[in-house]
């Protein structure tokens, strides 16, 4: 029997994310499906919402052309640009659209001859201070840029480095920055990542970015379970069951280095999912797990394998019993934040498990 350690992903909470997020902000939208969808598989999402996308992101070439290689055709932009010129007959080819962030990729722009002219992101460094042109420097290469035949359009972009922060002024002096440097300029306009859709209504314009909001992650706070129908829908339910149990004393360890110490008499169930799942290491004792739809917690340290979890007010749970690591009950972000890391870096995590799909939008 295969072990049943599975993440259930649901296409029709990401189309319905993708609906949301698009309607939140207006204009239209880009998917962002890097990093394998934030590990939910980027070839079943992407095709889950062909029919009605605006275009999809991804961080690199190699990810654009695994999408191409299935069968999508809408625009797929490449995050990251391009690293090499010779990259550009790809890009081409494929028809990608392309962020241009550097002063190097605007002269190969304008030095290069191509078969066919390109739609490039032109991204703004206005105070993030990791990619981007310089305020001073954006206008120049916008109108040199735009005057050249291996150019057909120019979206003018930039990207926050704290809009999930709702108390920071930080997004606001971004804003004004970006508007103060593209005033005059004719041309479509991205501002809005998820949170950018979510909490920052001045950065929305033309187009948007929407990344982890997609997948039903609340970049500020997280959802609560059982959101009504306008709110995110989390995609990913990471389940596994018990495969053991035991029962322990007062005073009696579980899991390696003895870090949980029972206070009363304590059922224990192990569970089939551990660090190389992609269930973080350091969540502590007290991270809450769902058993047979109850809460309960986690107890002891996380093994590569395995985790353990209190089973004590819980009788009617045992061997079998179906466990919710995070989904529907249990917050990705909640565990994150036990854990000290954020749903992000959790869910781009998961590995050998079983990943079933499902879209009941497509089924009725």
């Amino acid at each position: 029997m295969a072990r049943h350690t599975v993440a259930r992903i649901r296409l029709d909470a990401f189309i319905h994310n993708y609906r949301l997020a698009k309607d939140m902000h207006g204009g239209r939208a880009l998917a962002v499906v890097k990093a394998n969808a934030y590990g939910h598989g980027a070839v079943e999402c992407a095709h889950a919402v062909e029919d009605e996308v605006d275009g999809f992101a991804v961080a690199s070439i190699e990810e654009a052309l695994r999408l191409r290689e299935s069968g999508i055709v809408a625009p797929v932009l490449l995050l990251e640009g391009f690293f090499e010129i010779e990259e550009l007959c790809e890009i081409v080819a494929k028809n990608l659209w392309i962020v241009v962030h550097h002063l190097w990729q605007v002269e190969a722009l304008l030095d290069v001859k191509l078969h066919s002219p390109l739609t490039i992101w032109l991204k703004m460094d206005s105070g993030m201070h990791r990619v981007g042109l310089s305020p001073a420097k954006y206008r120049s290469a916008y109108e040199r840029l735009i005057r050249s035949p291996n150019i057909a359009q120019i979206v003018l972009m930039s990207h926050f480095a704290c809009a999930d922060e709702p108390a920071s002024a930080h997004p606001l002096q971004q804003i004004e920055t970006f508007f103060t440097a593209t005033t005059g300029i004719k041309a479509p306009v991205s501002l809005s990542n998820s949170a950018g859709i979510l909490g920052w209504p001045s950065a929305h314009a033309d187009w948007a970015r929407p990344g982890v909001m997609l997948y039903g992650v609340d970049p500020f706070t997280g959802l609560k379970a059982g959101s009504p129908d306008k709110f995110l829908r989390p995609v990913m339910q990471l389940e596994s069951f018990v495969i053991s149990m035991r029962t322990i004393l007062i005073g009696e360890p579980v899991g390696y280095g003895c870090s949980f110490v029972a206070e009363r008499t304590t059922r224990v169930g192990v569970v089939a999912c551990g660090y190389a799942d992609g269930y973080p290491r350091l969540a502590p004792s007290g991270t809450p797990v769902a058993v047979d739809g109850k809460l309960t917690r986690l107890i002891g340290r996380v093994s590569m394998d395995m985790l353990t979890v209190d089973l004590t007010d819980l009788p009617e749970a045992g061997l079998g019993s179906r466990v919710e690591l995070w989904g529907d009950q249990v917050l990705v972000s909640e565990v994150a934040s036990r854990a000290g890391t954020i749903a992000y870096e959790l869910l781009c995590n998961v590995k050998r498990v079983n990943f079933l799909y499902s879209n009941s939008t497509k089924q009725n």
